[in-house]
């Protein structure tokens, strides 16, 4: 995605803001303080992500300026505008650019994640891991900083979302709420699902160990999958069995 894009991404949130605030006179403080205020997209999700994972334990920590730095790599944050882009194309309940960024804590662990994946890869193992808990704690979303995940994600509601260690998910991915990624207990290493582009799992789905979701496959809600899921094919059931 390129940073055009986030530009219209923000510019779209700037003008649905002052629409709102023109309609609903008493969000104008929460509404300038949140995204007017500042200068583009990312130093406003600096801010959202810093309101969000902040507490008294963290003031011992320059928690602002970690995200800043952070933030400064783009693909972070074109990443961030992708996952918008993709929330508004599917979800059907929400219309504007705005809502995932202000109100869809699928949207807030998902950017949350991508710092701690930053940190894990860039050496600081200790911090990714006490910002992993505070996501735990505030989202109820549990995804190992050093999992893989692509771009144009959207977590569903989100609640109770477990993503383990060594799990890859690439662009394009669907997740609803009460997924687990996991292994099956029996190995150590590379233990956890790969799920490829464009998969749609739905929500109380419980995959298991180093198996592949092929491109375009949706797995039924509630279904428990151990085995590799062929492209473009749909699962369901516990065990999960392929649709015919």
């Amino acid at each position: 995605m390129s940073s055009n894009k986030v530009d219209i991404v923000w510019n779209n949130m700037i003008i649905e803001a002052r629409l709102l605030i023109d309609s609903e006179p008493i969000l104008k403080k929460f509404l300038n303080v949140t995204l007017l205020n500042h200068d583009n997209f990312q130093d406003a999700l600096v801010y959202l992500l810093f309101k969000k994972l902040n507490n008294l334990d963290m003031m011992t920590i320059d928690l602002i300026d970690i995200l800043k730095d952070i933030y400064r790599t783009n693909d972070i944050i074109d990443a961030a505008a992708q996952d918008i882009c993709t929330i508004r194309l599917r979800d059907p309940s929400v219309q504007k650019y705005l809502t995932p960024f202000l109100y869809l804590k699928g949207f807030h662990a998902l950017q949350a994640y991508r710092i701690t994946n930053w940190l894990w890869n860039h050496n600081y193992p200790g911090l990714a891991m006490y910002l992993y808990n505070r996501i735990s704690i505030i989202f109820n979303v549990d995804i190992h900083p050093a999992a893989k995940i692509g771009c144009g994600i959207m977590l569903d509601h989100a609640t109770g979302v477990v993503i383990g260690e060594t799990a890859v998910i690439d662009d394009n991915v669907s997740i609803m709420q009460s997924v687990t990624l996991g292994s099956t207990g029996k190995i150590d290493g590379n233990r956890h699902p790969k799920i490829k582009k464009g998969v749609l799992i739905g929500a109380g789905s419980i995959i298991l160990g180093n198996i592949e979701i092929g491109c375009g496959s949706k797995i039924g809600a509630g279904s428990i999958v151990v085995h590799s899921v062929p492209p473009y094919s749909t699962v369901v059931g516990r065990p999960a069995r392929l649709v015919q």
